[in-house]
């Protein structure tokens, strides 16, 4: 789940009443319970998963009766959630809070009540036209804004650190794509001025001066990425990361923009420094998947963000 899923959410939740839940656009006169300025939605939660499965257990998808925010994958498998999550939005679905319908209507009897959880259970085979072959077991509850604390907190995704250095062109096309994929980020320069005036909350802006000054203090696990104005402030950032590699050795990957010149006059002057071989190998330059030659900030963005994803599977934990 990206970050972008959750905000999307809260911003539908907090649309007045006068956008909530249209029962007669889907053939009811029902309404369960529309409270003046909240919008009515079903939360889809991946409960458990056994066997193979488009998405992993916590995944999730917020139905409205107008709009879909995130996503289950699977295809039949979200159409049949996206089914049985309406139907029960009008008060058409009834029967029994556990069932094994793949996505079918039970029998009439009492809907469940307004904001009362339910689970069902979908099998991955013929059935819905799916060959996954294991079984996926979906949780439904009702949301009304504005979200839980509680909620918030089980719903946000848990992103992979990343420590960015540098505010120029490619640092801010860079921003503008990690924002779009579940990574945390720490966006640090030594230019208070350099930061635009809003961002997403999942990165924060830091000013450092001198700029190497904030590796000392990054998460554990951190991706760092160093590109920011100045060669020299690019050179005091990587001797900072591999003086913390030294005495933690807890940084996932350091990543340093620019050419191949640029590096061979780098490891001469970190030789320099007392710096080994096998210390500035920890050091990836030049960085981006290989294969995309473009030179354009947006190019370059989106071929180091690839790598940043390939590095974090290669060390067998999901940045999501």
């Amino acid at each position: 789940m990206t970050p972008l899923a959750l905000e999307a959410l809260e911003q539908a939740l907090s649309l007045d009443g006068s956008q909530a839940l249209d029962a007669s656009a889907l053939g009811s006169a029902s309404d369960p319970g529309a409270t003046p300025g909240a919008r009515h939605a079903v939360l889809v939660t991946v409960q458990q998963v056994q066997g193979s499965a488009p998405r992993d257990e916590g995944a999730w998808m917020a139905v409205f009766t107008d709009r879909l925010i995130n996503t289950l994958g699977g295809g039949h498998l979200e159409f049949s959630a996206i089914a049985v999550a309406r139907q029960w939005l009008v008060g058409a679905l009834a029967g029994s809070r556990e069932a094994s319908v793949n996505g079918t209507v039970p029998p009439a009897g009492d809907a469940p009540p307004d904001g009362l959880p339910f689970s069902r259970r979908f099998a991955l085979g013929p059935s819905l036209g799916q060959c996954c072959g294991g079984v996926v077991e979906l949780h439904f509850e009702a949301l009304q804004g504005p979200l839980r604390d509680d909620l918030r907190d089980r719903l946000r995704p848990r992103g992979a650190p990343v420590a960015l250095f540098g505010g120029g062109h490619v640092g801010k096309a860079l921003v503008r794509i990690l924002a779009t994929l579940p990574f945390d980020v720490r966006w640090v320069d030594s230019r208070d001025e350099i930061f635009p005036s809003e961002v997403l909350a999942h990165v924060h802006c830091e000013h450092s001066d001198p700029v190497q000054a904030a590796v000392a203090d990054l998460v554990p696990g951190s991706r760092v990425l160093i590109m920011s104005f100045s060669h020299a402030e690019d050179l005091d950032i990587v001797q900072a990361c591999l003086k913390r590699q030294r005495q933690h050795g807890d940084l996932t990957f350091i990543g340093l923009i620019g050419s191949k010149t640029k590096w061979a006059t780098f490891r001469r002057r970190l030789r320099e420094r007392g710096f080994s071989d096998q210390e500035w190998d920890q050091v990836t330059c030049p960085i981006g998947v290989p294969g995309i030659e473009g030179k354009e900030p947006e190019v370059i963005a989106v071929a180091v963000a690839a790598q940043l994803l390939q590095a974090t599977d290669a060390r067998g934990c999901s940045p999501g």
